[in-house]
């Protein structure tokens, strides 16, 4: 039997980075987090964007980030 192999599937997971500096820092963290735990990721999506608040003042930034990462074959399942 031949199987063909071709085109591609990802899988979609949200995490949510945390600083006390940025919104960029946060996104960072996110990524940088999720990349220790996975491979082939592909795209970073900030879905949101929002502050914790404490006496008035900003204490941490926060940003949801939808990451896509590639699922990979493995050549003796095939």
């Amino acid at each position: 039997m031949d199987i063909e192999v071709g085109g591609s599937v990802y899988n979609f997971i949200e995490v949510v980075g945390t600083s006390t500096k940025g919104w960029e820092e946060a996104v960072g963290h996110a990524v940088e987090t999720a990349a220790a735990e996975l491979t082939n990721l592909r795209i970073a999506e900030v879905k949101e964007m929002d502050v914790l608040l404490g006496d008035g003042h900003i204490i941490e930034y926060r940003a949801k980030v939808r990451l896509s990462f590639k699922n990979e074959i493995e050549p003796e399942t095939l």
